[in-house]
């Protein structure tokens, strides 16, 4: 059932979640189980669905304060969902993504310390030796570039994220982009807890195969290629994809 005492339009809400959703039935109640303590220890939750056919809409209207449509795509979904509620901190959370159990005082304790953005450590559910270091090395770039991908479940000052004037209209790398923004305006906070990320991509793709295919994808769009092109080649359209 939905949670009692959903915060009201006006009301200034500590730490808002925000999940965007497409097609995510199969895995979505369980993901809303997983955020329960998290929610009890005051968090909001809004989950904006970008078109799914498959019922998460009302598998997510049992839990969220908040249920919305969007137009599909994550940026768009996720600017609907920062919009919904006041709120001080944002976090926003991917379907398939479980938060540490301590994650609720770890954000508010990074901005207190003064950050204005972070983003978590990431390992790969997956015991695969390749799948580890595949996590070891995309906290260890993020840790040198600051740049943060939408897997470590970034959270930031609802100030920082009006600064950054909201994560970009891009098909594609909208977390990247979103990381240029708000590295203009200070440094992240690189929390060394880990979230847990569905290895579902490179289980389909190949390890390998999908790897080679992110960095290829990265390095196109830093040399300046149209990130709709670059969504098709990710594979949008597929089951999985957004």
């Amino acid at each position: 059932m939905r949670r009692q005492g959903n915060p009201g339009d006006d009301e200034l809400v500590e730490l808002l979640v925000v999940m965007p959703v497409l097609n995510e039935a199969a895995s979505l109640a369980e993901s809303l189980r997983a955020l329960q303590p998290f929610l009890r220890r005051g968090a909001s939750l809004v989950v904006v669905d970008g078109g799914s056919t498959d019922g998460s809409v009302e598998i997510a209207d049992r839990v969220a304060d908040r249920t919305l449509s969007a137009v599909r795509g994550r940026a768009s979904q996720m600017n609907a969902g920062a919009a919904a509620l006041p709120c001080h901190v944002l976090l926003f959370l991917h379907a398939d993504t479980r938060l540490p159990d301590d994650a609720y005082e770890l954000i508010l304790e990074a901005i207190a310390d003064g950050h204005a953005w972070g983003r978590f450590d990431v390992r790969i559910d997956s015991d695969r030796h390749s799948l580890r270091w595949v996590s070891r090395l995309m906290n260890l770039r993020s840790r040198l570039t600051g740049i943060a991908t939408g897997d470590q479940a970034m959270f930031m000052t609802r100030a920082a994220f009006q600064a950054a004037g909201g994560f970009p209209a891009l098909a594609l790398m909208e977390d990247i982009e979103m990381s240029r923004q708000l590295k203009r305006i200070a440094r992240p906070a690189c929390l060394r807890a880990r979230v847990l990320t569905s290895a579902r991509r490179w289980e389909q793709g190949g390890v390998g195969r999908t790897v080679w295919l992110m960095w290829r994808l990265r390095a196109a769009y830093f040399f300046g290629a149209d990130p709709t092109r670059l969504a098709q080649r990710y594979g949008h359209g597929r089951p999985g994809k957004r």
